[in-house]
């Protein structure tokens, strides 16, 4: 007999058909895995530190301590312009934490009269008011006090028997001082010096820190306030005077941090814990040496600290090379970070110059309609002028935080009268002849504007953009006072280190910024020039 005949094409469609049957049926068994969630972003701290290395160090400290041991993403706000403005920024919720000294708190914060109490009073003292006022935590201290004291130099010192501030009053009228901008004006600074021991110079001349030691090194300056654990105490031939009247109050370095964020966060408290104790006077002094006259980034120093300590096992450093010699080379080192400072900065400028443009062009054309109220509304307005840039930055602290909102609102705020009265003045002194040319062909004072006032004024209005473009440009610089980043940050690092590199790598930028914005605006405004006037 033959073989059987092969499958119909029927009997193998239902053949098929039975088998994705029995796989539909073994596949709806199968447990079905749970959907994707997505992962939602770790949690965020932001700490704050003043803007001097120590400060900055420590900041750095807290935060790759938090990284290491804790789940927390970690934002930093370093270099913040000195107490007050750190302080109302952790009250507004701007920043977390940051690095505080309890005679600062006492004196500057608190208002009360420097010295009279022992380190441990001083702390329970500022624990119990910063609670109650401000629901604000000192929490354990790190085994060091930088305490303000007074130095002068070995060889005056010698020459002097100079050993105690005592000493120093009797001849201080022939001396010339060089002081903090803090210290001047502090209670446990200068004024409080005048009270208590009666010490006045014959010059006092305010110079940031690294400026100080340098004028000393070069004679200029007699006597200068300095931190107990200063690295540079190490480099310059320089005597500290004993405080012998008990003046200057215990300055425990201490974590102070919001209690909003510690019940949030309670793992942020016990971690900074670990650093109870942990730091003695000389090795801060060692460690800022290393910031300040080493160059090395606080990053570097603040992971080898943690390392030493036994607290982290490694740590991310973003810059592990060591600083190129010379400046073309170091600018070429940093690059990557000067390109992202240059765009910060473009932004804050970009975007203050034209919140600016669009209040007050249109401002100038009315007020041109209304001027018998022009000249008191412009004055009002040239008043923002007056105000120094970094107290107008400082002031919008309290209502909006620190970042880049404030400086933001603080650069809009200068930008206006240079193009506010260019405008005004340019539509209202318009050829006045062109003017009644259209009047007595009838036109419209709407007309008259836009075809005849506004087209003779472009140039004016233009020069008065470009003014505000370079003042801007020139102005954003302090906005890394509070937070906002830009230019201004290596400029403001390099004089707290006294690194002449680090401050023109972002002054020339800044420079080259002003310069090119002006030259962009100038051919806009040849764009814009109507033809009669272009000869």
């Amino acid at each position: 007999m033959g073989a059987d005949p092969s499958p119909s094409p029927l009997a193998l469609w239902e053949r098929g058909a039975r088998g994705v049957r029995v796989l539909l049926l073994f596949l709806l068994c199968l447990p079905l895995p749970a959907p994707a969630q997505p992962a939602e972003p770790a949690p965020t701290i932001t700490i704050g530190s003043k803007n001097f290395a120590e400060s900055r160090l420590l900041g750095e400290l807290f935060a790759q301590l938090l990284e290491a041991r804790t789940d927390l993403r970690v934002e930093r706000s370093f270099g913040l312009a000195g107490t007050q403005v750190c302080f109302e920024a952790l009250k507004s919720g701007a920043i977390d934490l940051y690095p505080e000294y309890t005679g600062t708190g006492l004196v500057s914060i608190l208002g009360r009269e420097p010295g009279g109490g022992s380190p441990g009073e001083t702390l329970v003292r500022v624990r119990r008011e910063f609670l109650q006022r401000w629901d604000l935590h000192w929490l354990a201290p790190l085994g060091f006090e930088n305490a303000y004291e007074i130095a002068v130099p070995q060889a005056l010192a010698e020459a002097r028997g100079l050993r105690t501030l005592s000493d120093l009053v009797p001849i201080a009228g022939d001396l010339t001082a060089g002081f903090g901008y803090e210290f001047v004006e502090r209670g446990d600074g200068l004024p409080g010096l005048r009270e208590v021991y009666g010490l006045d110079f014959a010059r006092v001349q305010t110079l940031q820190q690294a400026l100080k030691y340098q004028a000393a090194g070069a004679g200029q300056v007699d006597a200068l306030d300095v931190y107990t654990t200063d690295g540079r105490l190490l480099t310059y031939a320089l005597r500290v005077l004993e405080d012998d009247r008990g003046f200057f109050p215990p300055y425990q370095a201490v974590p102070l941090v919001r209690g909003e964020t510690l019940r949030q966060h309670p793992e942020v408290g016990a971690v900074l814990a670990l650093l109870a104790d942990a730091l003695e006077e000389a090795t801060m002094r060692q460690l800022n040496y290393r910031l300040q006259e080493g160059q090395e980034s606080e990053a570097t120093v603040a992971r080898d600290a943690l390392r030493a300590l036994g607290l982290i096992a490694g740590g991310k450093v973003l810059n592990e090379e060591p600083p190129a010699e010379g400046f073309l080379p170091y600018l070429w080192q940093q690059r990557s970070t000067l390109g992202t400072r240059t765009l910060e900065h473009l932004g804050l400028t970009a975007v203050a110059l034209g919140c600016g443009i669009l209040l007050a062009v249109p401002l100038g054309l009315l007020l041109e309609r209304r001027r018998t109220v022009a000249e008191p509304v412009i004055r009002a307005v040239g008043l923002l002028q007056t105000v120094p840039s970094l107290a107008l930055l400082a002031f919008m602290v309290p209502l909006l935080g620190i970042g880049v909102l404030p400086a933001l609102v603080a650069l809009w705020l200068y930008s206006l009268f240079p193009i506010l009265r260019n405008s005004y003045t340019g539509v209202r002194d318009a050829d006045p002849l062109a003017v009644e040319s259209a009047v007595a062909l009838g036109m419209t004072p709407g007309q008259i504007l836009r075809q005849i006032r506004l087209p003779l004024a472009t140039p004016v209005i233009l020069a008065g953009i470009r003014t505000a473009g370079v003042l801007t440009v020139g102005t954003a610089t302090l906005a890394a006072f509070i937070g906002a980043g830009g230019l201004g940050e290596p400029i403001i690092t390099g004089l707290q280190l006294g690194d002449h590199r680090r401050i023109l790598a972002g002054a020339i930028p800044a420079a080259l910024l002003a310069l090119g914005l002006d030259a962009l605006l100038g051919a806009v405004e040849r764009a814009l020039r109507p033809r009669g006037l272009k000869g």
